[in-house]
């Protein structure tokens, strides 16, 4: 009676542990295990390199102004006056009005770092989940979600005063007065410091998707183990 319990016993266990193996078996090797922490910190640490590689750039002097791809072009109303101030030989003036317009983005874009890290610590493992599995702009687009208000509000008084510094706001009420004082056109009265904080949040937004788009296509781009291994979740899917 008891080599039968003791059998049955051995037979129990034996099974036990084979289901036991089989399950973890089936589990991932710990090497490709990613927790909520490490998928969170990967994407901040895209993000946070975003940041700190092409923000960075528009800060330089002519960070926008030699940068095609975020110039702060005149806005339409003003560039009639612009080609009418050339047709009268006043080309310089009309360089000086553009040329301002990028400096003050350039000075109001300094402002922009300690903002988007805050967005970056605030971000949630369901954020960072969606950003991941979502399209080629979709860290960018989280960032622009929950900072433009407050980066508009730290850019628009520093363009402000940007002007002031430069001389911006006398030059351009000259160009404004002389456009104006020219018989048969329209009036035109616009807001430039709006104009320019809004084209600045442009250009910065631009810059970090060119980033997030090298991140998620090329692998060289992924410069950390954790990069690597965060997005190579997004190559799978």
């Amino acid at each position: 009676m008891k080599k039968i319990i003791f059998s049955l016993l051995l037979v129990s266990i034996t099974v036990g542990c084979a289901e036991m193996q089989q399950v973890l078996d089936q589990l991932p090797q710990e090497t490709g295990i990613l927790s909520q922490a490490e998928m969170g910190n990967g994407l901040k640490e895209a993000l946070n390199n975003g940041i700190t590689k092409q923000v960075s750039k528009l800060t330089a002097t002519d960070g926008f102004f030699r940068n095609e791809a975020v110039k702060i072009l005149l806005p339409e109303e003003l560039q009639k006056v612009d080609t009418k101030l050339r047709q009268l030989g006043m080309s310089k003036l009309a360089d000086d009005g553009l040329k301002i317009l990028n400096r003050a983005a350039e000075d109001a874009v300094k402002e922009a770092t300690p903002i988007f890290v805050d967005a970056v610590k605030q971000m949630t493992f369901t954020d960072a989940k969606n950003i991941l599995l979502g399209n080629e702009s979709s860290a960018t687009n989280y960032l622009q979600t929950t900072t433009s208000s407050a980066l508009y509000g730290k850019f628009n008084p520093v363009i402000k005063s940007s002007f002031a510094k430069v001389g911006a706001d006398k030059i351009w009420t000259q160009i404004i007065t002389k456009y104006n004082s020219i018989p048969l056109v329209k009036k035109i009265n616009p807001d430039l410091t709006d104009y320019t904080t809004n084209k600045a949040m442009q250009g910065v937004f631009k810059m970090i998707a060119v980033e997030e788009k090298d991140i998620r296509t090329n692998f060289s781009a992924r410069t950390s183990d954790l990069l690597r291994r965060v997005f190579a979740l997004q190559d799978k899917r």
